[in-house]
């Protein structure tokens, strides 16, 4: 009878350290995500700001005359496409 409360007392231990552990991860996990959450925000903002000096990039050169033909032909189609764009919010919006 002893070695079966002994049994019982190693196996209430073991169990007690398995869900220790589990909350530990559990707090890591959610740790993680949130930083997870913060870097892709992050992320995110670099990206617009990218587009942004891109944008101003390209507008500066199609003001001072520096673009090569291929260079000309792609601000042709990024125009084209927020022209169509533009369009599209307009048509949604006259629903």
């Amino acid at each position: 009878m002893e070695g079966l409360q002994e049994q019982l007392k190693r196996i209430t231990a073991k169990l007690q350290q398995v869900v220790q552990s589990y909350h530990l991860l559990q707090k890591e996990h959610d740790q993680l995500s949130r930083e997870v959450v913060t870097l892709r925000d992050k992320e995110k903002a670099r990206l617009i700001r990218i587009d942004e000096l891109e944008m101003k990039m390209t507008a500066l050169q199609t003001v001072t005359g520096q673009l090569n033909d291929g260079e000309k032909k792609e601000v042709e189609k990024r125009i084209n496409r927020y022209i169509r764009e533009i369009d599209r919010c307009i048509a949604l919006l006259s629903e």
